[in-house]
């Protein structure tokens, strides 16, 4: 399961680019401490975490799921979806969707469980998104400020937006995220 793996893949990740934890803690704003800590599997970061951990790298969050894959048509069955619980965040994520290591097309799977967060702050993504509420209402902060958005709603965010996810209900809510970097 990924989650047993997050470390290993992350230190793996890193160490492909050729990036010192230090090098990714200044690029993170992150100590590096924290990186060698969920490395080494002692500490579960957010979800935005993660996000400006795979920035940082130059990597798709899809890439700690799968690693770096040449590109090629892709069939996931839904029981052997790669999965990453954050405990932090009180989500979980599956991958959907990759199309190799030089795309930064993903598509997963998110649950955010009630009283889960996305992360202490607004964070941005490198790619544009869009997300459809599959089930349940969360709060979305975005810099306009916060909306609602439930079941059936969808959103589109361009890279760089700051946002937030947030479900201050008592059920799960699941957003489907499709992202995609499109050439400059």
């Amino acid at each position: 399961m990924i989650e047993e793996n997050l470390g290993e893949t992350l230190r793996a990740l890193r160490e492909q680019r050729g990036v010192s934890l230090r090098t990714l803690a200044a690029r993170t704003e992150f100590s590096p401490s924290f990186l060698s800590q969920i490395e080494n599997g002692q500490c579960s970061p957010s979800l935005s975490s993660m996000e400006r951990i795979a920035k940082a790298l130059g990597v798709t969050l899809w890439q700690f799921f799968r690693g770096a894959e040449p590109t090629k048509a892709q069939l996931v069955r839904s029981d052997e979806r790669s999965h990453l619980t954050l405990e932090w965040s009180r989500a979980e994520i599956e991958g959907l969707g990759f199309l190799g290591d030089g795309s930064q097309f993903q598509a997963v799977l998110v649950r955010i469980k009630p009283g889960g967060i996305s992360g202490k702050h607004t964070t941005s993504s490198i790619n544009d998104e869009f997300a459809f509420i599959l089930e349940g209402q969360l709060i979305l902060t975005l810099e306009e400020g916060e909306q609602v958005v439930r079941k059936s709603d969808s959103v589109t965010i361009p890279a760089g937006a700051p946002r937030q996810w947030r479900n201050e209900t008592n059920g799960v809510a699941q957003i489907l995220i499709v992202s995609v970097k499109l050439p400059a």
